[in-house]
């Protein structure tokens, strides 16, 4: 009896142990800090941070590890293309969490990293587009892990990288390239026009969970829904700046719609907040422009306004929509899409937070977002410029429509005279398996 005893007492210590051990504490958080590696005009740093830390012990969190871009990852660049990588953007994570993808958005290349060594294993150059440029914004990779597809930001063209992460070989695929200033719309129209798509600088991709198409974002209004299985990737849905606004970044999946954003930042377009959303799916070149239709979700060009970044809370319940000059995150009805309320996400950890890009815990429990530097590296100075660069901890409240901040995990890089360089901005999960 007595050993029966100590054994139900071990047991339930075991059970309480479990019952209280962080849901999904499985994942690392990837932060990018796009300032240059100190000392050095190219580089960069991506701190990594264990989730199980940040949300269990916040005060004492650190970086489980530091990938200085100015090391193995430029000298591989250079020795593949000629060129040092130049301010790491964003980055993703193919579905298996095996390999990370790096954009640099001032150089033009993208590396891809070995996730679980931090190796970086090959380094690309996006091609030359309009007017010479290339850059390599942000970046996609399919639900089926065959390709990323990449926006060429100021070269104006979306690209296409084969992927076969078990070989370790990535392939760029010229023939797939589609030229966003230079097309023409399944409409017969051209895909840059004043009246229209005044500027196809492509922002941000995003390809749903189903494996359909690709949404990818204009610099002047306007979106593609582009089949990128096509070589070249061919359009099946365009539409223009009246029903799209311009600056989209972030797109975020909920209850089968996707939902996206509009904003300012840019010397055009300072100030907006515009939410908007799409079915999945239903695109074919044979529809008219604009088909199916956008809901218009919420509206705000007032001063000191830009949307930029999305979350979405558990089972979809609501979608977080981040105002990183307003320092608020506007939430909206996953269903409905209603607006739900504003998240302040000022706290007493910082006044001026300048949220910039989100990623969610797993569980979606706990919201992450990059915070802006004093000295902005993208995104025009009025609206990017923050104080405390970093990473914000959020948790969330209510299923969602409601949140709380719990911290503020600081990152630096001050330079020789003395001025703070560091500037977060990418920002992804990935889950330890």
């Amino acid at each position: 009896m007595r050993w029966r005893a100590v054994i139900v007492a071990l047991l339930m210590a075991l059970t309480v142990g479990a019952a209280e051990a962080p849901k999904g504490s499985s994942y690392e958080i990837w932060l990018v800090d796009q300032s240059d590696t100190n000392g050095l005009a190219y580089g960069g740093t991506i701190h990594v941070y264990d989730g199980g830390d940040v949300t269990g012990r916040l005060s004492a969190a650190r970086p489980a590890d530091v990938i200085d871009l100015g090391a193995a990852t430029s000298s591989l660049c250079l020795a593949s293309t000629g060129r040092n990588p130049v301010r790491p953007h964003m980055i993703v994570f193919n579905k298996a969490d095996t390999h990370a993808a790096l954009a640099f958005v001032a150089s033009g290349h993208v590396v891809i990293f070995d996730a679980l060594t931090r190796r970086p294993l090959a380094c690309l150059a996006t091609e030359v587009g309009a007017g010479g440029a290339r850059q390599a914004h942000a970046l996609w990779p399919t639900e089926d892990d065959r390709y990323l597809v990449i926006a060429n930001q100021n070269g104006k063209k979306l690209e296409r990288v084969r992927t076969d992460y078990a070989a370790n070989t990535f392939t760029q695929e010229p023939a797939a390239t589609l030229d966003l200033a230079g097309c023409t719309t399944p409409s017969g129209a051209p895909c840059q026009a004043p009246a229209t798509r005044p500027d196809n600088a492509p922002i941000c991709p995003f390809i749903a969970s189903d494996n359909g198409p690709v949404f990818i974002s204009l610099r002047g209004g306007g979106l593609f829904v582009v089949d990128w299985r096509a070589t070249p990737m061919a359009i099946v849905g365009e539409y223009d700046g009246a029903n799209v606004p311009a600056n989209g970044c972030g797109f975020v999946e909920a209850k089968g719609a996707v939902f996206g954003d509009g904003g300012g930042g840019t010397p055009a377009n300072l100030d907006q907040f515009s939410v908007f959303r799409l079915p999945r799916s239903g695109y074919a070149a044979t529809n008219p422009p604009n088909t199916p239709a956008v809901q218009r979700l919420y509206d705000d060009d007032s001063p000191e306004r830009d949307a930029h970044g999305t979350a979405v809370s558990a089972k979809d319940r609501y979608v977080w929509v981040g105002d990183r000059d307003g320092n608020v995150a506007e939430v909206f009805d996953g269903r409905t899409g209603a607006r739900a309320g504003t998240v302040p996400l000022t706290s007493p950890y910082s006044a001026d937070p300048t949220v910039d890009l989100f990623a969610s815990s797993p569980d979606r429990a706990w919201l992450f977002a990059s915070t802006r530097g004093p000295n902005p590296l993208s995104g025009d100075p009025h609206s990017s410029h923050g104080h405390d660069p970093g990473l914000l901890v959020v948790r969330m409240t209510a299923d969602g429509r409601t949140g709380q901040v719990r911290g503020l995990i600081p990152i630096t890089n001050v330079d020789a005279t003395g001025t703070e360089r560091a500037d977060a901005h990418g920002i992804r999960i990935r889950r330890v398996r």
